[in-house]
């Protein structure tokens, strides 16, 4: 074989392995990334079934304050498990729009952004507002069951129980520096990054190690 003809077919083997690597990378990535869109459907259906759940409390508070609306203090009560519904709506759905944008045809860099906006919304934003409204929203809820038994027997509770509205909003304004004492012990423990991921929730953790996972094969 002349020298020309050798320079050829390592040229001509070069090509074929270079499109070969290039098949290898492009199976490997689709791959990953059905596995990345499969691995978010249970966060997007989990969103779903929330919103559900805030359509069915904003209701429950909607039906409430409207036929109370001669008693000021279940009105408010009613009108206040409506926001929260509502706030359960917005907040599940601001999530799933999230997971929308997600484009898996795109760089992996691009992809990380998103995931990261997904996991700095759950974390710095959903988190911090769910943990004041969980510690108060119980208040109006349990309110809203008492002057329910309140109706059956034909008698106002409020002129009775102000005392008892009292300690509840103070068990209330307790609890809200309990959630931040707690939120602050946990980080000077060292369980910071973990109290985040558990935030975030395990769909966005697996998807920001498939994606580390695919990084570091384009960086190879």
């Amino acid at each position: 074989m002349e020298l020309d003809e050798m320079k050829q077919a390592w040229l001509t083997l070069n090509h074929q392995l270079a499109r070969q690597e290039t098949l290898n990378w492009q199976i490997f990535r689709s791959n990953q990334m059905e596995r990345l869109r499969r691995g978010v459907r249970p966060l997007a259906w989990g969103q779903s079934m929330q919103i559900v759940l805030g359509i069915a409390i904003a209701l429950w508070g909607i039906s409430f304050w409207t036929t109370h609306q001669h008693i000021w203090q279940a009105m408010a009560c009613g009108i206040a498990m409506q926001a929260f519904g509502t706030l359960a709506i917005i907040f599940p759905a601001r999530v799933l729009s999230l997971v929308l944008v997600i484009d898996y045809a795109a760089p992996v860099l691009d992809i990380q952004r998103r995931v990261a906006q997904l996991r700095a919304w759950r974390v710095k934003v959903e988190a911090p507002v769910f943990a004041v409204l969980g510690s108060l929203i119980w208040i109006p809820a349990m309110l809203m069951l008492i002057q329910y038994g309140a109706d059956r027997v034909g008698v106002n509770p409020w002129s009775e129980m102000s005392g008892s509205v009292l300690w509840l909003l103070l068990c209330g304004v307790i609890s809200l520096p309990v959630v931040g004492l707690v939120y602050a012990l946990l980080r000077w423990l060292g369980y910071g990054r973990r109290l985040e991921d558990s935030l975030a929730g395990n769909s966005v953790k697996r998807a920001e190690a498939m994606l580390e996972e695919i990084a570091r094969f384009e960086r190879e």
